[in-house]
Formats: C-alpha cells, structure tokens, sequence
C-alpha cells in the first residue's frame, strides 16, 4: 500500500480500532397525511435532517462562533470517516506506540493516518471468512496489548491513558484483532505472488547484503546459502509491498474510495 505492508495496520496507521460509521444517504419519506398535517410533519423531518447533515458534514451556518461538531473527510461506498474518527485513529497509533500523551498532530499526521484507517476498513471488507473471533489471532493481540502496557510508568498511567481514549482494554484488543485478520488477508492473497527468483537473491546478496556486511562487521561474509532464508523473506516483503499498492489502487475505484480535501480543511 502507499505506507508500506505494515503501515496500514502498525501504524495505528491505520493500527486501529473499528470506528462508528454513518451512512452518507439520508432519505425523506413523509407518510401519506392531511395537507396541513403534513407540512408541519414535513417541516420537522426537514429540520432533523438538515441537523444530521450539519453534524456529518461539518457545515458551518450562519452565526460567527458556530462551532463545527464533524464532519466527514473520506468514505467507501456509503460507510462515512470523520474528522472525530482520524482524531481517534491518530491517539490510539500513539497509545499503541508507547507516545503518550500523544504530541500534537500537524495536517500531515492526520493525513496519513486518515490513509491508514481508510485501507484498514478496505482491506477487512476483502476478508474472506471471519476471524474476528480466531483464538491464535486472540493470543497474538492480548501479547501485543501486555507489551503496551509495559511501556507505561505504572497502571494508573495506563488506564489514565485507556480512559483518555474513551476505551476499554477488550475494545483495544478487538482493534488488535482486526489487525492480525488484516494482515492475514494481505499475506493470503499477496504471498504467493512475492516468491523471489533465484537470479533476485543472488542480486541482492552480491549488491546490498555484501557491501553492508563487510562495511557494519569485521567477519568474513557468509555464504548466500547460510542467509538466503533471511534474504528471500526481505524480498518477499518488499515485493508484497508493491503488490499491495497496486492491489488498493484496483480497489479505490470499485469500492467507491474518497477523500475530501484535508482533514483539517474546514472545507
């Protein structure tokens, strides 16, 4: 993907939790009344409405001071991403990166963390059967969470943080969760595609892995059959990479991918 394999998910960058989705349609259907009945009944569900638009699009009417409550800044399909739902992703990539409290995001930052959320939801409607409930898929997010909370001063600092982000450890590890199902949606489909050719490993080893090893140690260089496991999977990554960027870029279009303008854009 445009971050790389793991930034879609590591990162949360994308990291990230599932966030509250809205639908972008909102459809007026006033029943069948008397005339004047129904244009008091047609002038209330206008103002409902009109009030959801302003919440899920951030317009700003009339008064001076009036203050933008959201407003969507991507979508897939009719499934909304709001400017609340980057401000989220962005804290809890920090959070799970040990950064907290979080520094402050510039435009750039919530950019790319919108990129990532955005891709992680993609990439989990490519799921094929649903791990969500996966025990091995459990156990790898419930380490992951451990090693987080190793990283705080103490547990109160911990769940200052956790209380902070307006979540509980079980909705972490459910973001954790979706992560490895992300993961393994790119692996199953990409993997098979990355395998190196054999003239690739010994390219690399000849032109990268020989001139770092010779210029970071004082050891004779060992020979590409002791590295070559080590080089294929360098490789393979790197090519899974490639694919999957190409993979996103099919996807945008048919899966109805915007973007709008930047997150912190008041437009």
């Amino acid at each position: 993907m445009p971050v790389g394999l793991r930034g879609c998910v590591q990162k949360t960058a994308g990291r990230h939790p599932e966030r509250s989705e809205r639908s972008l349609q909102l459809a007026l259907n006033p029943a069948s009344q008397e005339q004047l009945q129904g244009s008091f009944a047609s002038l209330r569900m206008t103002g409902f409405l009109f009030f959801l638009v302003l919440l899920l699009m951030g317009s700003n009417v009339s008064s001076p001071g009036a203050e933008v409550l959201d407003r969507v800044v991507a979508s897939i399909g009719e499934v909304a991403i709001t400017r609340s739902d980057v401000d989220r992703e962005y804290r809890l990539e920090r959070f799970l990166d040990g950064q907290w409290p979080p520094p402050a995001p510039d435009a750039k930052a919530l950019d790319m963390a919108r990129e990532r959320l955005t891709y992680q939801k993609l990439l989990l409607e490519e799921e094929t059967q649903d791990l969500s409930h996966e025990p091995a898929l459990e156990k790898t997010a419930a380490e992951e969470l451990a090693g987080v909370r190793r990283r705080f001063a103490s547990e109160k600092d911990y769940q200052a943080a956790l209380s902070s982000l307006r979540m509980d450890e079980k909705q972490v590890l459910t973001t954790l969760v979706d992560q490895q199902r992300i993961l393994r949606v790119i692996e199953d489909r990409l993997r098979p595609e990355a395998a190196p050719a054999t003239p690739e490993l010994e390219s690399y080893y000849r032109d990268v892995f020989v001139p770092e090893y010779k210029s970071t140690r004082g050891q004779p260089v060992p020979p590409l059959t002791d590295v070559q496991g080590q080089i294929q999977e360098i490789l393979v990554q790197k090519k899974i990479d490639q694919l999957l960027a190409d993979w996103l870029a099919e996807l945008r279009p048919s899966r109805r991918v915007r973007f709008y303008g930047s997150v912190t854009s008041d437009k």
